[in-house]
């Protein structure tokens, strides 16, 4: 459209000039009329090279995008389930957490929605005997309707909001909760930094400096951890980590029913395992699991930590197992606020905890580090706690070694099953 409406004002513009001007000049009108042919070949060129300008780089970022989304495209709740009808259009691995973000909400399991016998098979979870089923379904929309209603549409209530871990909302205030100890409260959001804390930067400088120091920090390039995984519910089977600067990284479980495995390379990253055990065995990941991927893999490598946030946040400083730590909060660029308890004492780092986004809530996700050891002239932890709303792990390293050379296959794509 823009060439030929140029073309059509240029056409209309010769005639007009030389109405006005050539007998003026003493310019006779076949002459002037090779003058305006040029003028309009001239002006087809130059839109033409104007134009394929705009469209080539166009066409190339749709192709582009539009390959990179078919490559990826992870499949839909409705896509991998039978018979769901009021989660659709999300990722069959944020389903799932939001199946765990209802269990941790009302302290129940699966059973509790489902008939037995969905244990052994994905397809019997489509079972709509349990009444309970259709009661949750029913409360995902009475909890959405009220946060558009009174909200704003802003996630301020969730399931977890009302039942607090049990199956039905207490309605009687508890005397014991209201005059007993109090429970030690994970807050929503950090309130304003005390005066009397230390400063972000003071807090990272002194963990950099009781794992060795920014310079040793800096030599560690790459690691492979090797041990035990066990879970609340699964015996000890070994385990594998790869890590590579600045943040690749990936971790295989050996388990009796195969190999389970996540493996980010810096902006991609995948999850796989086996069909017992997820129900799409090969997933890419995307949204807030690409972000805490992102996040494990910079935390691998503890001189990134201070560069790797935007924003820090000094929390108010509590305990964890009897001993004093300081609490800090990372946010901003490609990461989920993500939380950090240092060891008042020691300036080591004692746990984190990091957050990924579900239809219904945020789903928290909790590393706690211990046992640290000398590793090329840095202190790195042996055993890792890791909880998530679906379980409990523990990690227990036998050996990492630093400075090694690892393939770049071991962070690609897994193999499909």
């Amino acid at each position: 459209m823009p060439l030929r409406g140029s073309i059509t004002v240029a056409a209309r513009c010769c005639p007009l000039y030389f109405q006005n001007q050539h007998r003026a000049a003493g310019v006779s009108q076949r002459r002037y009329q090779g003058f305006c042919n040029k003028l309009l070949v001239r002006l087809v060129l130059t839109m033409t090279l104007s134009l394929s300008r705009l469209l080539i780089p166009a066409s190339f970022v749709l192709s582009s995008t539009a390959c990179a989304q078919v490559a990826e495209k992870p499949k839909l709740a409705e896509e991998t389930f039978k018979n769901i009808r009021v989660l659709k259009g999300i990722t069959s691995n944020e389903f799932m957490a939001t199946m765990s973000f209802f269990s941790a909400a009302l302290g129940a399991n699966c059973n509790y929605c489902h008939i037995e016998e969905s244990g052994g098979d994905w397809s019997k979870y489509a079972d709509d005997s349990v009444k309970q089923k259709a009661t949750a379904r029913m409360m995902v929309g009475m909890v959405a309707n009220m946060n558009k209603m009174y909200f704003g549409g802003r996630r301020v209530l969730t399931c977890y909001s009302c039942h607090r871990g049990t199956e039905r909302p207490k309605v009687i205030p508890n005397l014991d909760d209201l005059y007993g100890p109090p429970v030690l409260e994970t807050s929503d959001d950090f309130l304003e930094q005390s005066p009397k804390t230390m400063t972000a930067d003071q807090i990272l400088t002194k963990y950099i400096q009781a794992i060795g120091g920014d310079t040793a920090a800096s030599r560690v390039t790459s690691y492979i951890g090797k041990g035990t995984y066990e879970g609340y519910d699964t015996k000890k089977a070994p385990y594998e980590v790869y890590a590579k600067s600045p943040n690749l990284r990936a971790t295989i479980q050996h388990t009796p029913n195969g190999d389970s495995i996540t493996a980010f390379d810096g902006k991609s990253g995948w999850a796989s395992g086996p069909a017992t055990d997820r129900p799409v065995t090969l997933t890419p990941m995307v949204g807030g699991e690409l972000d805490a991927a992102r996040v494990d893999g910079d935390v691998g490598f503890p001189s990134r930590i201070r560069q790797a946030f935007t924003e820090w946040k000094v929390g108010f400083p509590t305990s964890i197992d009897d001993r004093d730590v300081l609490v800090l909060q990372g946010s901003g660029g490609e990461h989920v606020p993500t939380r950090f308890y240092f060891d008042k004492m020691t300036g080591l780092l004692m746990r984190m905890v990091r957050y990924t986004d579900s239809v219904v809530g945020l789903n928290p996700t909790r590393y706690d580090f211990a046992d640290y050891r000398d590793v090329g002239g840095v202190k790195m932890p042996y055993k890792w706690g890791l909880t998530w709303l679906g379980g409990r792990a523990t990690i227990e390293l036998s050996e990492i070694q630093a400075n090694v050379a690892i393939d770049s296959a071991k962070f690609a794509k897994p193999a499909e099953r």
